[in-house]
Order: structure tokens, then sequence, then C-alpha cells
């Protein structure tokens, strides 16, 4: 039987076609993991967040060191915390007539035998409220430096630079 010309086009056609294996489109690839490797390195920062609890106001300045990891000490309007542990409450902290906080301090020294691996140095990181009076800040540090806790910094909210 004659086949037509058209016919043995067609059958060329189909048998190249068959023999062909399936051809990846490398554009589109490339181009997911272009925006997924520059969203990565827009978001891949070294700063440190520390966990803020919500009964907590941070007062604001020109911070321009980043914070380190150090043992965090929280204070707000009624207890004082370590690492989120409850250690003492502030009116019970205010008593007295001591420079130290006896509770925190034997928390601190069981704290410096217990997590070496959280902390950088034997630093701590005071997270007070705005409104806490002068006087805890102060025997808190004198509780923390008395703990040989002597690299003593404040967690504050980072102000805007002005200019």
């Amino acid at each position: 039987m004659n086949t037509s010309r058209r016919s043995k086009r067609m059958h060329q056609r189909r048998t190249r076609d068959s023999k062909r294996s399936a051809v990846l489109n490398m554009v589109s690839l490339m181009d997911i993991f272009t925006i997924l490797v520059f969203f990565l390195l827009v978001n891949a920062t070294s700063t440190e967040v520390l966990p803020s609890p919500k009964n907590i106001t941070l007062p604001e300045a020109a911070a321009e060191k980043l914070p380190t990891r150090n043992l965090v000490i929280a204070v707000d309007e009624k207890i004082i915390r370590l690492q989120g542990t409850p250690i003492i409450t502030v009116e019970d902290a205010l008593k007295g007539d001591k420079n130290t906080i006896q509770r925190l301090y034997n928390a601190l020294k069981r704290a410096s035998l217990s997590v070496r691996d959280i902390t950088d140095k034997k630093g701590v990181t005071i997270m007070g409220d705005q409104e806490i009076p002068y006087h805890l800040l102060k025997k808190i540090m004198l509780t923390c430096a008395g703990a040989n806790y002597t690299n003593i910094s404040f967690a504050v909210n980072q102000k805007a630079a002005e200019g």
C-alpha cells in the first residue's frame, strides 16, 4: 500500500517525539532559588531577641550594643524572676536595710553551677519595668555583683536614631 507524504511525515514525527526524553525548564527553578536565597539573607540577622513578658514595659534608649546570651532577671511591679522562675516578690525584696537580696543571691549562685552552657560569660541581663524604683534596681545590681556576675546589662527597647 502506498502511503502519502503527509502520513510518512506524521509517522516520522511520532517516532522522533517518542525518542525524546522529558526536558526540565531550569529558568523558573533558578528564579525560585534566587528568591529563596535573597529572603534568607535579608532575614538572617545576628541579633538576639530577648523574650519580653507581657507585664513588663521596657524603657527606651539609644542602645548600640547587641544583647548577648546571659541569665535574664525579669522585674515587674510584683515579682522578680530568674530565667522565668519566680524568686521573690518586690515587696519582700525592698524590706530590710541590706544591700543584697538573699534569695536572688542564692538563685544566682545555683544558676552559675547549672547553666554554664546558656551564658557566654558571667553576665546577667536585667529586664526591669520602667516604673520600678531605683532603690530596687540598685539592690539587684549589688546582689548580682556579690554573686560574681559583674557583666550587667539592661534590656531596653531601641529608640529610632534621630537625625
